[in-house]
């Protein structure tokens, strides 16, 4: 029977706070350009422009029908190439960590664009046949009346997406990147704890995610108000 020995977590926990630096960086980046990327792609699918709709539906499409272990393996192999030869970047950056984003970035946008394309979709068309007739060109009425109502009903939505982009950052373990929860299997196996360890990182992503739903639960009663 394994006798566990939670004796080394204290001593580790600096260690552990550097991989939890890793995670987080890599979570609100992909939050943000997903959202970003995402509010691009929707608009362009519900643009009524044939090529533009052919280019975010193949994206949307591609993107959710692979899985994103593949995708994090695929763009290791290809970012360097680019930051490196095209960009001209120093070969000093973490690749590890910028393949890493780029990957959940591009992925978490084609998962955000289908969220956000229900959300303006549900607005109602009047709202829309409104601020045309106050003068309002297509552009205008999506910045100013559709997405800030779309926005407002889809915060629950976009937070649910976000604990799943948590979740799934310790994917990252493919290409060796010490995040979270590859660091605390790292010490684990340094010092022979690695049960405690992972059971450790396992519960700390338990908490979050707990907390995370709860807030989203508030604010759905919040927006349903």
């Amino acid at each position: 029977m394994h006798q566990f020995n939670w004796s080394g977590i204290p001593g580790a926990l600096p260690t552990l706070w550097t991989g939890a630096i890793i995670t987080l960086q890599i979570t609100v980046l992909a939050i943000v350009v997903g959202i970003v990327l995402g509010t691009l792609i929707a608009l362009l699918r519900l643009s009524g422009i044939k090529p533009l709709q052919w280019f975010a539906n193949a994206y949307v499409t591609i993107f959710r029908s692979i899985p994103l272990v593949m995708v994090l393996l695929w763009f290791f192999l290809i970012v360097p190439q680019v930051l490196q030869n095209v960009l001209g970047l120093s070969a000093d950056i973490d690749i590890r960590l910028a393949s890493a984003m780029v990957a959940f970035s591009l992925f978490e946008a084609a998962y955000y664009s289908e969220i956000i394309r229900a959300g303006i979709q549900a607005v109602a068309r009047g709202q829309v046949n409104a601020a045309f007739a106050l003068g309002m060109t297509y552009g205008q009425a999506m910045k100013l009346v559709v997405l800030p109502q779309a926005f407002r009903a889809m915060v629950p939505l976009l937070l649910t997406q976000a604990i799943v982009l948590f979740q799934d950052t310790s994917l990252v373990y493919v290409i060796s990147l010490a995040d979270f929860f590859r660091t605390a299997a790292n010490v684990g196996d340094r010092d022979g704890t690695i049960v405690e360890m992972v059971l450790f990182a396992g519960a700390c992503y338990f908490v979050i995610c707990v907390l995370a739903s709860a807030l989203v639960k508030s604010l759905q009663k919040k927006v349903a108000r």
